[in-house]
């Protein structure tokens, strides 16, 4: 009776072989050297150890569904929202290198000195290694450096999505597996590359791993995921809103329960946490200054933030020209949104109809702690 039982179960697992991409056992953290461990078995007549048989995860109807979708669905249905770049340097961003002394002139009278911290400004002119910041203050060119001014853009959404689809934000090879190391015979993924997801498995650790193409599987931490939220009960069905999710650091536009926009965002760091709740936008500015934290570390002034939108006391949506982390958190509060995206929400929400948006800020995970540093968010 037992060598009936594991000749059923080679028989079943040969089976399973012939529609499983090479190397695919993937699982319910279940070991991820189940290939090694299978082929082995199968060569030697042996018993298959009992991890690789149970917690079969996707099962290989599952996986032969999602080949026939990466091959008819091989992109989601989207548009990216087109780089501008008389948008996006409408005006001339720049980094103040500090301490700095600020002349109403050049080689003029020092007016005033600027403080060491988190400095950016927008340039109205120079000449002769000076350059003008505000219409009475200039500085000496050597203190002025370019602004780290991010090109990404979000996209439109064509048609509700039938699955969830994620943005790459560390680059790296796909693996083959689960688990597995990186396949070196595949392609690289480049930061921002949006894909769909076609299914999901866990590692040994307890990783989610995600299938974004034929034999290639991502791991969680090195995407960020957009899938569809609930309409909150306040929200009325012909309204507009925007989920902003602090875990995949994500936004996405709704106009009642249909999708219309998603992107990356930066939400505050653990710090100067973003609260969750939900808000409705209650003022906006084309542009505006901010500033915070004066005399400590942290210090910042940021002339002319764009496309801002205040829904919760002093923490808005609005473009950012000062870093390019979409998909971390990075901010004091605020959400950072890149100059087209926050260009995009700004209009979208600009009509006397819509102008109060409501903006529901949640979180669909929580962040572990043996995180490896470069994937903290």
């Amino acid at each position: 009776m037992h060598s009936r039982i594991v000749i059923l179960a080679l028989i079943v697992t040969v089976l399973l072989l012939t529609v499983l991409p090479a190397n695919a056992f993937p699982g319910d953290k279940r070991d991820e050297r189940c290939a090694d461990l299978i082929e082995a078995a199968l060569t030697a007549n042996t018993e298959i150890p009992d991890d690789c048989l149970s917690h079969i995860g996707m099962s290989a109807i599952e996986l032969r569904a999602a080949e026939a979708a990466m091959q008819h669905e091989p992109f989601p249905d989207v548009t990216q929202v087109p780089y501008q770049q008389n948008i996006v340097w409408e005006r001339s961003y720049r980094k103040l290198l500090s301490p700095a002394t600020i002349y109403d002139a050049p080689n003029g009278n020092p007016v005033r000195e600027w403080d060491k911290g988190y400095n950016y400004v927008t340039v109205i002119d120079a000449r002769d290694g000076w350059v003008q910041i505000n219409w009475t203050e200039w500085v000496e060119e050597e203190h002025i450096t370019w602004a780290d001014v991010s090109e990404f853009s979000g996209v439109q959404i064509n048609s509700q999505p039938k699955r969830p689809f994620a943005w790459m934000l560390a680059e790296e090879r796909p693996s083959r597996y689960p688990g597995g190391p990186p396949d070196e015979t595949a392609d690289i993924i480049d930061r921002y590359t949006l894909m769909n997801i076609y299914g999901m498995e866990y590692d040994m650790n307890g990783w989610e791993w995600y299938l974004v193409g034929p034999n290639q599987w991502v791991q969680q931490i090195r995407v960020a995921k957009v899938q569809p939220n609930a309409r909150p009960q306040e929200v009325q069905p012909h309204d507009r809103w925007i989920a902003v999710d602090l875990y995949e650091q994500t936004a996405v536009a709704y106009e009642g329960d249909r999708m219309v926009f998603a992107t990356l965002i930066s939400s505050g760091l653990p710090n100067w946490a973003t609260h969750t709740g939900l808000f409705q936008i209650y003022d906006r500015y084309e542009a505006t200054k901010m500033s915070g934290a004066e005399g400590q570390v942290d210090f910042y002034f940021i002339e002319e933030v764009p496309y801002v939108m205040y829904f919760d006391g002093d923490i808005s949506l609005h473009g950012t020209y000062w870093h390019d982390r979409f998909g971390y958190r990075q901010s004091h509060g605020c959400v950072n949104l890149s100059i087209m995206d926050a260009w995009w929400l700004y209009n979208w929400t600009q009509d006397d109809d819509h102008q109060d948006a409501w903006v529901y800020v949640y979180s669909s995970g929580e962040y572990r702690s043996d995180l490896p540093n470069w994937a903290r968010r």
